[in-house]
């Protein structure tokens, strides 16, 4: 179990995908080769009988696990850094745009959404439905802002 690189390092959130070897160990404990010799201590037991073990945002497994659950793990690791960028990225304009056409104010939109929800609203806020011109326009501005954020065009 020590010496070679035999299991694979996964951290989708920084994007490392690596072989690594056991370094060193402390009787049932491990604890990764250099340059992953902060990944430790874990339980040789778990990650023998499971194939896996997490530490912090890593996660530490067979070749033959990773084989498995790559595709899954991938996607996982993919939502989680589109949903930081949307977070990162979030503006003051964008929460009253979310709030115009009452979206939920976190999380990442679909263009069927944004589409869904201006169209329910324009249905009161429409002059020649009671509404008026200034609640129309509003809620045309930010559903227009949020296709543009998403690269769709109206």
């Amino acid at each position: 179990m020590k010496g070679e690189p035999d299991w694979v390092i996964w951290n989708g959130t920084m994007g490392i995908l690596d072989m690594v070897a056991i370094g060193r160990t402390e009787g049932r404990q491990g604890f990764l080769a250099e340059p992953y010799d902060v990944v430790g201590p874990f339980s040789l037991d778990e990650l023998e009988t499971g194939g896996r073990i997490a530490f912090g945002e890593c996660l530490v497994m067979s070749r033959q696990r990773w084989q498995q659950d790559q595709v899954d793990l991938r996607m996982a690791a993919r939502e989680k850094r589109q949903a930081y960028v949307m977070r990162a990225a979030f503006s003051g304009d964008e929460t009253a745009h979310r709030e115009a056409l009452e979206l939920p104010i976190g999380g990442l939109l679909e263009t069927v959404q944004i589409n869904a929800a201006f169209r329910r609203l324009a249905k009161t806020a429409h002059p020649d439905a009671g509404g008026s011109d200034a609640e129309y326009h509003r809620i045309s501005e930010a559903r227009d802002a949020l296709l543009e954020r998403l690269g769709t065009m109206v």
